[in-house]
């Protein structure tokens, strides 16, 4: 006999609660509850079987509007009662709650996912709902143009299909509704994404006991992951360095790859009508992602790392993350982190539910645990350099039109002073080497984002160690005496 499942239940005896489960089957993908087995499907017959078989198809229908196939059935002199139910394409409730099956279980409805459910069954997803008020002409320019870079690079859209407006190429991706830009476009692309859902940014924090710093982080969410990879990496990450024969190899808490599928998984299948943030926890032997969001009608946490089929909250965001090159496979997200831990030897993540949250632990790599701390860190326990840490910032090799003769020396002591971290400090020197460089070009150059070249600028002007002179189409940088004699 078969166990119970995602579209089997069975019940001993009648009670009017189980109209709830039949609620819940017509909810989700149909299914069939038998009366009269016990938990394990054996029968134990159903005395009153004649008339329930009457009985129950009229509570089906005065309850819930619905219709379902009600058999009598015997095994020897055992009776027992076969009730299949339908899917529904529309919305059922029971006494006006709605229920869902899930697994082997059956829960209601309330809330975001009450309201994602009704969505669907209209056809309609979150992120797929217009808002009004909202023009392309309202978008971050700086936003499109990272799209471009990113979906020319991994070649989802072609440079003719690139070569139009922001206006056309924003039509073609997420067509608006009666002249209204969806939530996803909005998202996407708005300067403050949190305007209009109150969630959309992420929260990092490096926690030993106590909170020790943070960062929120509030981008377009085209831009978010590499954003939120690069803040972790250049911040709250340090490598570990070791030798084998005469090659220098680095090894980082948890590997690049696999920590960016993560992110990008939690980014997509956020529950944006949440006011809660992805939440990312850093600590001194793991990192922990929490995304709220229920998860998905009928999966457990043990459904994660298995292959299955893609299921996307986010529909129309995650468009705009294909086409970028963001995604691959939709579908093949959990199974790429695990390949990503195991091509480097590190542990795969830990996934729980904490509260309405979906917890990803990454537990650190061990060779990484294991490392010197004079190879892995600049600092010792007392905040000074553990080892000579003063370096030539060589960045020739990735600058591409700059050419490679752009060498300059920004030491450890140097950086400590100002607390400018390495791609700062190699923005600096191009900065010094260049003067009349574009923040589009100081991106390509350094493999980062103009958005991040604008908040590093920002931050070396701050600090009094570049000035602009002149507009921005004609003008130059100029470079503080203290910078070019470090």
């Amino acid at each position: 006999m078969e166990q119970e499942t995602q579209t089997r239940e069975y019940k001993s005896s009648w009670r009017d609660e189980w109209l709830k489960w039949i609620c819940g089957f017509a909810n989700a993908q149909g299914g069939v509850l038998e009366i009269g087995r016990n938990d394990h499907g054996d029968v134990v017959g159903l005395p009153d079987a004649g008339r329930l078989l009457e009985d129950i198809p009229n509570k089906i229908t005065s309850t819930m509007g619905i219709v379902a196939e009600v058999d009598l059935r015997a095994e020897g002199e055992r009776q027992y009662l076969v009730i299949t139910v339908p899917k529904y394409s529309n919305a059922i409730s029971y006494h006006g709650s709605y229920y869902m099956r899930s697994g082997a279980t059956n829960r209601e409805l309330n809330g975001s996912a009450l309201v994602d459910f009704i969505l669907r069954k209209q056809g309609r997803t979150w992120d797929s709902i217009p808002i009004p008020g909202v023009r392309v002409g309202d978008l971050d320019p700086i936003a499109f143009r990272d799209f471009r870079r990113k979906a020319l690079s991994s070649k989802r859209l072609s440079e003719a299909d690139l070569d139009m407006s922001d206006a056309a190429l924003l039509e073609a991706l997420l067509p608006a509704e009666d002249d209204m830009l969806s939530r996803a476009a909005v998202l996407a692309f708005h300067e403050n994404p949190e305007r209009f859902a109150r969630g959309a940014y992420v929260k990092i924090g490096r926690i030993d006991k106590d909170l020790l710093y943070y960062d929120e982080i509030r981008v377009p969410l085209v831009s978010m992951v590499d954003t939120v990879l690069d803040t972790i990496y250049l911040k709250y990450f340090h490598q570990a360095i070791h030798y084998e024969g005469i090659y220098r190899v680095e090894t980082y808490p948890v590997p690049r790859r696999a920590l960016r599928e993560a992110i990008t998984n939690a980014v997509l299948h956020k529950d944006y009508s949440d006011p809660n943030p992805v939440q990312i926890n850093v600590f001194s032997d793991e990192i922990t992602i929490y995304n709220p969001g229920v998860l998905y009608a009928g999966w457990s946490v043990d459904d994660l790392p298995r292959l299955h089929q893609s299921w996307l909250r986010n529909p129309d965001l995650a468009r705009v993350f294909f086409r970028s090159g963001q995604i691959e496979a939709w579908g093949r997200g959990i199974l790429r982190i695990q390949e990503a831990c195991a091509a480097e030897d590190s542990p795969g993540p830990v996934y729980r539910l904490s509260g309405d949250a979906l917890a990803t632990t990454f537990p650190y790599n061990p060779v990484w645990l294991n490392a010197d701390p004079r190879g892995a860190a600049p600092y010792a326990d007392d905040g000074k350099p553990s080892v000579d840490v003063s370096t030539t910032t060589n960045v020739g090799a990735d600058v591409g039109d700059f050419g490679a003769d752009v060498v300059t020396n920004f030491g450890m002591k140097f950086r400590m002073k100002f607390g400018i971290n390495d791609t700062q400090s190699k923005a600096l020197a191009l900065i010094a080497a260049r003067p009349h460089a574009t923040a589009l070009q100081i991106g390509d150059a350094l493999g980062i984002t103009e958005r991040q070249v604008q908040s590093i600028i920002a931050k070396l002007k701050s600090l009094g160690l570049i000035t602009r002179d002149g507009a921005r189409r004609n003008g130059r940088w100029i470079v503080s005496d203290e910078a070019r004699i470090a």
